[in-house]
């Protein structure tokens, strides 16, 4: 476990307090005060990370909606997100060092003096590119990942809805680097947010949705464990493979063309623009005659909308007034 530069004990003893009042395991001796928080479901000690190396924007908008861009190295944006210029943060990033556009690796957090990664399981950290929580440990890496992403986790696997698990993940992190409050904030705003537009969802019959993610032999959509299945819930309709206790994964058009979708949701990536995957659903046999395809109901998530961060709030509130307008 990494340490930090040798702290006063008075700040130590203020900063155990601090946590200790949150509800986590606070330790003190040593160099530092140390903090033991959930990583899925294994108990990790932590202490306050210095150069922290984000995976994607979910990880990174986490760490700067609640006040953290002092702690960041750097991060990491494959090809998929959209340009860091049309962040709501994108004041923040423009101070940020850009690490890289590939999958997130061993060697460049190494390169970078990491103290601590946030990514998700399979997302970033990953068996096959020999980057693990467990692996960096072994380094003195500290690591996090996202709550949501846990569902798939070898031996520490932690199930909750994704909106759960985005609180979670900012309470989590609020204790880890001890913005305890702020993250309560944040959350509570949040929580807010949903509120209203579950407040406004659509009287009748919920409309069905299906989540059109990629794929053209067969689709990849989104199970009941990832974020698009709580914004279609949330605002009132239903996510045509809420069934599916999965996070994204692939379907057969046979099963789309059987649940006779009134809207698709497509996600927008950066690499794989939304026009291109709407021409594809009007022009392929399998979907040119859905209902959602013959009257042009097509409502287009952002790529940062649909995964774990706080932009999926937005997302939700989009849709939302989408399906208002519609209904």
């Amino acid at each position: 476990m990494n340490t930090r530069t040798a702290l006063t004990a008075g700040l130590t003893v203020t900063l155990a307090a601090a946590l200790a009042a949150c509800g986590a395991e606070v330790e003190g001796g040593g160099d530092a005060a140390t903090v033991t928080v959930n990583r899925c479901g294994e108990a990790v000690q932590y202490t306050t990370p210095q150069n922290a190396v984000t995976y994607e924007a979910g990880s990174t908008d986490k760490m700067l909606v609640l006040g953290l861009a002092d702690h960041i190295k750097g991060y990491v944006m494959p090809p998929a997100n959209p340009p860091v210029e049309e962040s709501p943060y994108a004041a923040e990033y423009a101070e940020l060092e850009f690490l890289g556009d590939d999958l997130l690796n061993r060697e460049l957090v190494v390169d970078a003096g990491a103290d601590f990664v946030v990514a998700g399981w399979n997302s970033g950290f990953s068996d096959e590119r020999g980057i693990t929580p467990e692996i960096l440990d072994g380094l003195g890496i500290q690591s996090f990942m996202h709550t949501e992403s846990c569902f798939n986790y070898p031996e520490f696997p932690e199930e909750t809805s994704p909106l759960e698990g985005l609180y979670t993940d900012l309470e989590r992190l609020g204790q880890i680097f001890g913005v305890e409050d702020k993250a309560a904030e944040v959350v509570a705003d949040y929580r807010e947010r949903v509120a209203a537009v579950e407040a406004a969802a659509p009287e009748g019959e919920p409309l069905k949705v299906f989540l059109y993610d990629s794929g053209t032999d067969q689709p990849y959509t989104a199970g009941n464990q990832v974020p698009p299945n709580d914004i279609f819930t949330k605002a009132g309709a239903v996510n045509v493979f809420a069934d599916l206790d999965e996070r994204w994964t692939q379907v057969g058009w046979e099963s789309v063309v059987e649940s006779q979708p009134d809207v698709i949701a497509i996600l927008d990536y950066q690499d794989q623009p939304a026009e291109e995957k709407i021409e594809f659903l009007k022009t392929n046999p399998n979907t040119k005659d859905l209902p959602a395809v013959v009257n042009d109901r097509f409502f287009i998530l952002d790529y940062n909308e649909a995964i774990s961060g706080p932009r999926v709030i937005d997302g939700m509130e989009a849709f939302s007034e989408y399906l208002n307008s519609i209904q």
